[in-house]
């Protein structure tokens, strides 16, 4: 027996590959809680954020670095299941990582994320504190790569797809494969494109391609509540 995750991997540019890097480690150690199911005749509470605090490689950064407990803060808003057009769903989980990605130089690049589960979607929302700008990354990453603008700021939308991970019940090593499609649209930090993105990524429990109004929907209403977001305008 064993329990299935999927979680977002990157599609191309390297900066926005770190964060899924990042993403897909702080699931294998089990950065993300879950909550127990309760026997109730009534609808479950929505879940709320855990995790998420500023990690080490987070610690003594520049200043207007968000942890994860804060992006999943911005993300999980009681409105989120009407803008993904599934009104009436309550979140499953809702959780935070603070994590950073080391280079070989020794340097550390910090890409905190939060992750929100519904029956019918599963919502990421991550930052990565690079110097790699937006603009001209849509060849990076893949065929279909869309440049646009969102919120006046450069961005691209992409084809995606989840790793599935599996955790063995009986103690055994777990094992990996590939997951479900997901879209993902990663936007500039700042209107100049200076460098460092933010992302929003969907994924749908069915197997369905999500649509990219959905994405654009939850992408316009999330980010500008992004801690930090108006000082990078």
């Amino acid at each position: 027996m064993a329990d299935k995750i999927d979680a977002a991997t990157g599609a191309g540019a390297w900066g926005q590959a770190l964060a899924a890097v990042a993403l897909v480690a702080a699931l294998g150690v089990g950065l993300w809680t879950f909550r127990e199911s309760s026997p109730s005749d009534s609808a479950p509470p929505p879940a709320t954020c855990s995790g998420g605090e500023p990690g080490k490689g987070e610690r003594g950064k520049a200043p207007r670095q968000v942890s994860g407990a804060q992006l999943c803060k911005a993300l999980n808003r009681p409105d989120l299941a009407e803008l993904l057009g599934t009104p009436g769903e309550t979140a499953k989980t809702a959780g935070g990582s603070g994590s950073s990605v080391k280079l070989g130089n020794g340097k550390e690049i910090a890409t905190p994320s939060a992750q929100v589960e519904f029956g019918t979607y599963t919502v990421n929302l991550s930052a990565t504190y690079d110097r790699h700008p937006v603009a001209g990354s849509a060849g990076l990453l893949g065929q279909g790569a869309q440049q646009q603008k969102v919120l006046g700021r450069p961005a691209v939308f992409y084809a995606d797809r989840t790793i599935s991970i599996r955790f063995r019940l009986d103690g055994k090593d777990s094992d990996s494969g590939p997951g479900v499609p997901a879209r993902t649209v990663t936007v500039a930090r700042d209107a100049k494109d200076s460098g460092g993105s933010f992302e929003v990524s969907l994924w749908r429990t069915d197997g369905g391609v999500p649509d990219d109004e959905v994405l654009l929907r939850v992408a316009e209403k999330v980010l500008p509540t992004v801690p930090w977001w108006a000082a990078g305008a």
